[in-house]
Parts: structure tokens; C-alpha cells; sequence
């Protein structure tokens, strides 16, 4: 820490400023003025030497000159720039800078050089990150070295330095010692610190964090059981749907190609949660992850409901949340496949249509197994709003078109030994379990062409889907 004076006046200078050139001689007047000059210690004469900034960042310095007066080791005034009145004041020195100006703007501060940035963010917070630091030899590729410590998801990643996870934890009021969850499947408690780690590895942007850290939440919780979706050889992983007005704030794809590539939220977020899971989880295909295919999302799987444009309340008010708070849910979610009906006008034709695609999830003739989200397009919505149908009245028709018939769903029928067990198949069974189908408006505005997302086994044997208010 700079041993500035108890009492006294401290003044903050560069030779690379017109204004601090300007004032050398006002310094001059001041007796028992110290002078900390950013880039020249020869400059004025006798100044101590701020080359390193360290005065600057004690002081909070932004511009120069800056001068700073204290009283019993406090700071009590304090001026920038060249202004004859306000540095008499300060001073308490009449007639200062005779023949002067009476007033010039001062000059940047070094310490807000872009270039010094993340060496000045280190310098002044780095002591606060709680996490061990790697330090890559000279001959290491940055890529490469992060690729050869596992902490890949198959992609490049963003090297996580220490100003990074420092900018990543601006993201959030949330302290970085804080425990956000415990994480599967090797059961390690992960702060904020850690979660913002892999975020930065992800590539988020800091107003991203919020949203990664509700989705952590979610997805840790027994009820979600992240455990048993990486351990079954079913191809599911975690998806997240993110309402609120958080979406547009950082700017989530809820319109075209909202499950698509293209857009950085979307494609981070999601990848964040997955990162957590295997560097501070341990979830790692091969290892726990036994997925016999598994999917391109399960890289990351990330996307907003369209609310403006859909005729139902949002999906979490559907599930709890207040209007106009930002949640994420979190549910297990196979690739998207698409349903084309670009024929049908009624709701009753149309909803028909998406329980034959519906019916597919997992196999045509299993029942209250796997889980399903439906994502209905904007094309698709306007028909049931045209209607008058809610979300209600939607899930009712799907209900009893996914009814089934015994006979075609019986082990054997068709000429397909998978199937329901003739014990079972004795009276019509539905095609999914109570609650175990979540619709959710997204999608572009041209193309009636809506998509299911099948999940995994649902209910309390396998997951189910949970949603978390995003916290700032």
C-alpha cells in the first residue's frame, strides 16, 4: 500500500498529458505537495515513481492531474483536471498558475489503458479467486493444453485466466465462495467461483452467469437426478428453457433456429451446464457417461420460449413462477425431431397431427415411460389461439389422442415383439404419465413445421424436469 500522507495533499500526474505538462509549475507552488507521476518518474522533478500504478489503483484514479487531499488519513476532497478555482480550494492557496488558463480538461488515467486491463483487474482482485492456478509452460499451445487436461467437451474452449473469471464473477451480485449446488455424479460441492470458471471455458459472456447458475441449481437437484441420466445408456442429456425477461436481456434465441446454432447464449449456456457436470461433477462419457449414442445437444442445449408471440402463459408460470420473473427448467431432452403438418387449420386436426409425432418418442407402443416436451411453432400456435384453445385445452386433446389402444400396443402386435405386456395391455393406456409432457411456444415465424424433444424415463424412476427463478 502507497504511504501516502496523514495529512496533506497527493497529487496523481503523467508527462504524456498536455494538462499535467500544463500544471508543472503549479505543483511547483505547493509546498509538501507528493507528486506520483504513471509514466515518467523524472517527471515533474522529485515525483515518486507510479510506473506501476499501484497509487493510482489505491486512489481510484481515472483521470490526471487528480489531486487528493487528506486530514488524519481520510480523504476529504478531491479535484481532476486543471481548474484554478477548485485546485485553490483544495489547496487552500490563492493565485495559483498565474498566466494560465483558467481551466483544461485533464487526461486518461493509465490505469484505464484498455491494453492494462486485465493485468490492473488481476493485480487489484486476482488475491480474492479462490481456485488453484495452472501455469502453462512456454512451449504449451493454450488450445491444446486445455484439450490434454480434460477440461474439453470435445471443442475449444476459452482459456480461463484469472482476469476472465474475474470479469465472469461481475456477472453476478452472488458472493464467489457461495455454494451453488452439490454436483453429480461424484457429489462435489461447486461455488460460484467454480461455476463461473467453466463458464468463461464455455465462452459466456458475465450477464450469462446468472442464468448458468440457476440452471446448475436445477440441474443438481435430486428430482432432475443428473446421476441417472448420464449413467443410463439412453441418448438424453440436460436442456434448458429460459423465461422472463432475462431472455432478451442477454439476448437468448427464442424466434428462428431457436434450437439451432448461430446464437452465442444459446449455444453457451447450455454448454456451461454440461462443463460443470464433467470438470467438477466428473460426468464424463466413457466413465459415468454410458450413453450407447447420445446427440449433438448434449454438447450444450439451451433455448428461450417465445412468450410475446404465444397464446398460453409462459412455461414457468405454467409451473409456479410469478409473471414477469426469470426462471430456467431444466428437463432431459433427446435431439429435437421435427413435425410437419402445413395442412391442417382446425385444432382438433392439428392436434391430432402432433400426438402421431408425439407417439414416436422412444417407441410407437411404449407408454408412461419417457418423457416428451413438445415445442409448438408460432405457425402452428396462431391456429389453436385463432380457436380459442388454452394450454389446458391443448394438453387435454393431446391426452386423449395419446390414449391408446391395448391391442396395437401389446408386446407382439404389428408383428413387433416390443411393446406393452399382455398384462398390462388390458385397457387403454396413456402415452405419457401426469405431467409428463411440457409444451413450450418457440420458433420462427414461417414454417408450420413444430418438434418434439423426447426426454427420458420420467416421474421418481428417472427425472424430472425442474425450474429455478434466476437470481442477479
Amino acid at each position: 500500500m502507497p504511504d501516502f500522507p496523514r495529512d496533506g495533499v497527493v497529487a496523481v500526474v503523467k508527462r504524456d498529458c498536455p494538462t499535467c505538462r500544463l500544471v508543472e509549475p503549479v505543483l511547483a507552488q505547493l509546498a509538501g505537495v507528493v507528486v506520483y507521476s504513471q509514466d515518467d518518474p523524472a517527471f515533474p522533478p522529485g515525483a515518486r515513481d507510479d510506473t506501476d500504478l499501484a497509487a493510482s489503483l489505491a486512489l481510484g484514479v481515472e483521470t490526471v492531474p487528480t489531486l487528493v487531499r487528506f486530514a488524519a488519513g481520510a480523504e476529504v476532497a478531491r479535484t481532476e483536471g486543471w481548474l484554478r478555482p477548485a485546485w485553490e480550494e483544495l489547496t487552500g492557496v490563492d493565485g495559483l498558475g498565474a498566466g494560465l488558463p483558467e481551466h483544461r480538461p485533464g487526461c486518461g488515467s493509465r490505469t484505464q489503458d484498455p491494453e492494462l486491463a486485465d493485468e490492473l483487474l488481476v493485480r487489484s482482485r486476482g488475491h480474492t479467486l479462490a481456485s488453484r492456478a495452472v501455469e502453462l509452460t512456454a512451449l504449451e499451445d493454450e488450445a491444446e493444453a486445455l484439450f490434454d487436461r480434460g477440461w474439453s467437451d470435445g471443442l475449444p474452449v476459452v482459456a480461463p485466466t484469472q482476469a476472465r473469471v474475474l470479469r465472469m464473477l461481475d456477472g453476478t451480485s452472488r458472493a464467489p465462495d457461495e455454494v451453488v449446488a452439490v454436483v453429480p455424479p461424484n457429489l462435489v460441492p461447486v461455488t460460484v467461483e467454480k461455476v463461473a470458471v467453466n463458464a468463461v471455458l464455455a465462452g459466456c459472456r458475465p450477464e450469462y452467469l446468472p442464468v448458468v447458475l440457476a440452471a446448475v441449481e436445477a440441474a443438481c437437484t435430486d428430482e432432475f437426478n443428473a446421476h441417472g441420466l448420464l449413467a443410463t445408456t439412453w441418448g438424453a442429456g440436460p436442456a434448458i428453457v429460459v423465461n422472463g425477461p432475462v431472455a432478451a436481456e442477454i439476448g437468448l434465441n427464442s424466434g428462428g433456429n431457436a434450437l439451432g446454432q448461430g446464437t452465442r447464449a444459446n449455444s453457451t449456456i447450455g454448454r456451461a451446464l454440461q462443463l460443470v457436470i464433467r470438470n467438477v461433477g466428473g460426468g464424463r462419457p466413457g466413465g459415468v457417461d454410458r450413453a450407447t449414442l447420445g446427440h449433438p445437444g448434449k454438447t450444450g442445449f439451451c433455448f428461450a420460449e417465445d412468450e410475446a408471440g404465444s397464446p398460453w402463459e409462459p412455461l414457468s408460470v405454467s409451473r409456479g413462477v410469478a409473471p414477469g420473473v426469470s426462471a430456467v427448467t431444466v428437463f432431459a431432452a433427446e435431439g429435437p425431431r421435427g413435425i410437419a403438418d402445413q395442412i391442417s387449420r382446425t385444432p382438433d386436426s392439428l392436434a391430432r397431427s402432433l400426438a402421431a409425432g408425439l407417439r414416436t418418442v422412444a417407441h410407437p407402443k411404449l407408454v408412461m415411460g419417457f418423457d416428451a416436451t413438445l415445442v409448438v411453432c408460432p405457425e402452428h400456435a396462431r391456429v389453436f389461439a385463432a380457436a380459442g384453445w388454452s394450454r389446458a385445452d391443448l394438453e387435454g386433446a393431446l391426452a386423449e389422442a395419446l390414449t391408446l389402444d391395448p391391442a396395437e400396443i401389446v408386446r407382439g402386435a404389428g408383428g413387433i415383439e416390443e411393446g406393452v405386456p399382455a398384462a398390462r395391455a388390458t385397457a387403454p393406456l396413456p402415452k405419457f404419465r401426469p405431467g409428463g409432457l411440457m409444451i413450450v411456444h418457440a420458433g420462427g415465424g414461417a414454417g408450420m413445421f413444430s418438434a418434439v424433444i423426447g426426454g427420458w424415463v420420467g416421474g421418481a424412476a428417472g427425472s424430472t424436469p425442474v425450474t429455478r427463478e434466476v437470481r442477479p
